[in-house]
């Protein structure tokens, strides 16, 4: 057990001596010698600290602990080490000591959600673990610019994820224990937390290196179809297939706002939907991606029509409108997935394309032989995260 004087715990919890003494006044805090507090006190200061700034009273926090009404007792677990104290250095040091421009060091609290720092405030304990890989990427010559978007993408990644945790604890843990009318030390249930959250943690980083491992595996074999293309290999095969994004827009915000119920409902009636197209027409879906569904055609022609119905079929179900890009070239594959730059191009139409369109490369448009589809030229267009521009058509039925 770490023990801190009343000096280092006020340092730590960011308040002066007099704020920690007036909390032991109080009956918040109870140390466990007359100058030894632990990590979970730093954690109640601070928390009892966030309490007066929204203007609740600490004397009537101070009052309840005593008649046994409230306890702060859970911030002992292990789970609520993730509650962290502050850092000895302030943004400014770090910046001077590591070479990392302020302005990129402020976006790893900005990236956490929290309020923009000045110079002289100092970093949290969490934010520090995170510097050494900044200062790598510096160290190393990565653009500022790229360091930051994937910053803030990490962080908005894992904030919808830690958001849905918290609704989850909430619905399942907390709501039930007060329905049942169960104390303050129950509701909190340090234990179920601490055994809960290492395996939501390795549930978190399992996942997150198995999809690690998927964009390598994009980038090693995008990498390696560059390569062969310089080295002038082909594909030998007499009909290319066809990749096809299907894109929903605002599919996953609507179902967060239906409820579980009709969101599990609005989800079957998509994926029975897609299915039943896809499949009559040769393909096979490979896989969700957020709003949407990634398709491989063996043949490019089916995949078009394929796509166009899809699209009018969401439209006539009431659901949010789709879009959709295909390509045709070779895709290499690997369990049960399928990489490369054909799959990457596909994936950007789609993006590019409207709400209702059907977008196509010129390669689609040669393979087809549907005398019920016809291509309207749209022209050379520029695409995010695709050098040069592409030619692309827009598919309609006739």
């Amino acid at each position: 057990m770490t023990w801190y004087s009343r000096e280092d715990a006020a340092e730590r919890a960011g308040v002066d001596s007099p704020f920690l003494a007036r909390l032991v006044d109080l009956g918040i805090l109870a140390p466990h010698e007359t100058d030894r507090f632990s990590p979970g006190d730093v954690r109640r200061v601070m928390l009892a600290n966030s309490l007066e700034q929204a203007g609740i009273p600490l004397e009537g926090v101070g009052a309840a602990m005593q008649r046994g009404g409230l306890s702060l007792d859970f911030l002992d677990a292990a789970s609520y080490e993730r509650f962290v104290a502050l850092a000895t250095e302030s943004f400014r040091q770090v910046s001077d000591r590591t070479g990392i421009p302020f302005e990129l060091l402020m976006v790893i609290r900005e990236a956490i959600g929290m309020a923009q720092p000045s110079p002289d405030d100092r970093l949290r304990e969490d934010e520090m673990a995170i510097v050494p890989f900044i200062e790598l990427q510096v160290a190393e010559g990565f653009r500022p610019a790229a360091i930051e978007r994937l910053l803030r993408v990490q962080g908005d990644s894992t904030r919808r994820i830690t958001e849905q945790e918290a609704a989850w604890w909430n619905s399942e843990v907390i709501e039930p224990a007060i329905a049942a009318g169960k104390g303050a030390e129950e509701i909190a249930n340090p234990e179920l937390a601490d055994r809960i959250s290492p395996l939501a943690e390795q549930a978190v980083r399992t996942m997150y290196r198995a999809q690690q491992a998927r964009a390598w595996t994009a980038n090693i074999i995008e990498g390696f179809e560059t390569l062969m293309e310089k080295a002038g290999i082909r594909s030998r095969l007499d009909r290319l297939p066809a990749i096809c994004f299907l894109d929903i827009t605002g599919f996953t915000r609507l179902t967060q706002e239906r409820g579980d119920d009709a969101a599990a409902d609005l989800a079957t009636m998509v994926a029975r939907l897609v299915q039943r197209s896809s499949v009559q027409h040769g393909g096979k879906p490979i896989k969700w991606l957020g709003d949407g569904v990634m398709f491989y055609f063996g043949d490019p022609s089916p995949g078009v029509r394929a796509a166009l119905e899809m699209v009018d079929g969401l439209a006539a179900a009431g659901l949010p409108p789709a879009h959709v890009g295909l390509h045709a070239g070779p895709v290499l594959f690997q369990e049960g997935d399928y990489f490369g730059q054909t799959v990457n191009l596909s994936a950007r139409i789609a993006d590019y394309a409207r709400q209702g369109e059907v977008l196509v490369t010129q390669a689609v448009v040669d393979a087809s032989h549907d005398k019920g589809i016809a291509f309207a030229d749209i022209g050379r267009v520029e695409l995010k995260g695709v050098s040069g521009t592409v030619h692309l058509l827009r598919a309609d039925l006739v």
